[in-house]
């Protein structure tokens, strides 16, 4: 595979082959290419990258680590599962990688607030904590289904000082915390800086998400390689928006050993309307300013979505992504709730980590797979989080 099929992604435009772009009005591209700007600008400075270097390893606690699972592995009796540890980040998840960026950012660019969504709170609480370090006032928009759903990261993102917005309309989910969240940005979008917690939204943000995240797999290429002086033969992770996943694939797209797999949410089963498949059974279209994979009702308006993690439910997907599916290079497939709710189990009771429900989706893939593999073969996922959040929600659904 030549390195010229992914490498100089996205284009001058935004552009992942047809997909990305900024589908947003005219006096907001202006604002857009101001970030973009900034970022390009602020990224090749020693200075910043010494200091996002710093609080990578001093501040989030990287590199994070990659775990054989032994036992699970033993259990499934097939390929040998790595967790790549993104679990045991500061705040609990792969999300700081970027908030912290973003918020360096936001400070570079004298912004005087910074707004965000936030589905399971992993984003939120990550950016509240960008903030509070930085000193940038935060807000942080979350629907009220998931709020009740994840509290424990509610409590969290009000002790960090954050202002919390309920999002009651529609679903009250994710995808209406970040309509609510836009609809504040755009009050002056000169003075604040709209943090997107994933790799979505218009140019310049899926490449700025992605150029953030990357270190994951930058780290876990290396850490395998030291280890066992080959790559994995399979990497896999979870896919909503799809931040976690494209920091650890794009490490990864020119190695052509290596089978990437994204896991989306198969929800309560593919044949009914409670899924949040985009890449899977969507259709290309448009969303938050963004050309990509789109689940779409009869009249043509984002569906409705589920899963049983607030995270992933999302009815479009990073442009990124789509165009990575189109090329062939990534393997979409899905796990539905109750496969994720026995992964949850299963490596909680096996490993003694507790992950969380986004990631259980990648894990029950692995589950799923494993036992299929030879002994020889390598299953590495990124397990992007640590279900701490999720554990109250589990125990009172199980009847625990």
């Amino acid at each position: 595979m030549s390195i010229s099929r992914f490498a100089n992604l996205p284009d001058a435009q935004g552009f992942f082959g047809r997909f990305g772009g900024q589908f947003i009005p005219p006096e907001l591209k202006q604002v857009m290419d101001e970030i973009d700007a900034a970022y390009e600008e602020i990224r090749l400075r020693e200075d910043f990258q010494q200091e996002l270097a710093e609080l990578f390893t001093d501040y989030v606690g990287r590199p994070s680590p990659i775990f054989h699972a032994r036992r699970l592995s033993e259990k499934l009796g097939g390929a040998q599962i790595h967790l790549k540890r993104e679990d045991l980040n500061h705040t609990g998840a792969h999300k700081i990688n970027h908030c912290l960026g973003e918020a360096l950012l936001a400070k570079f660019m004298g912004k005087t607030k910074v707004i965000a969504e936030t589905g399971a709170g992993q984003h939120g609480v990550a950016l509240a904590t960008a903030c509070a370090l930085v000193g940038i006032p935060c807000e942080i928009h979350m629907g009220q289904v998931d709020i009740e759903k994840e509290h424990p990261n509610v409590t969290k993102m009000k002790i960090l000082g954050c202002k919390l917005v309920a999002v009651t309309r529609g679903t009250a989910t994710l995808k209406d915390a970040v309509d609510s969240a836009f609809e504040e940005y755009l009050k002056d979008p000169q003075n604040f800086l709209y943090a997107i917690g994933s790799v979505v939204g218009p140019h310049p943000f899926p490449k700025m998400v992605r150029d953030f995240q990357s270190i994951i797999g930058r780290e876990a290429r290396q850490q395998f390689l030291e280890r066992h002086g080959r790559l994995p033969d399979h990497v896999t992770a979870c896919v909503g928006g799809g931040s976690n996943a494209i920091g650890m694939f794009t490490a990864f797209l020119d190695d052509d050993s290596v089978h990437l797999v994204g896991v989306e949410p198969a929800g309560e089963g593919l044949d009914t309307q409670r899924h949040s498949a985009t890449l899977t059974l969507g259709k290309p279209g448009e969303i938050h300013g963004m050309a990509c994979y789109v689940l779409e009702d009869e009249q043509g308006n984002p569906m409705p979505v589920h899963s049983i993690a607030s995270g992933l439910d999302y009815p479009g997907v990073g442009p990124q992504h789509s165009y990575l599916k189109e090329q062939g290079r990534v393997d979409y497939e899905t796990a539905t709730d109750d496969e994720c709710l026995d992964a949850f189990l299963t490596l909680s009771r096996v490993e003694g980590i507790i992950p969380a429900l986004e990631s259980a989706h990648a894990v029950a893939w692995a589950i799923r797979i494993a036992a299929t593999l030879p002994k020889d073969q390598h299953i590495l996922i990124n397990l992007s989080g640590r279900g701490d959040k999720d554990a109250d929600y589990v125990a009172d659904k199980l009847g625990l």
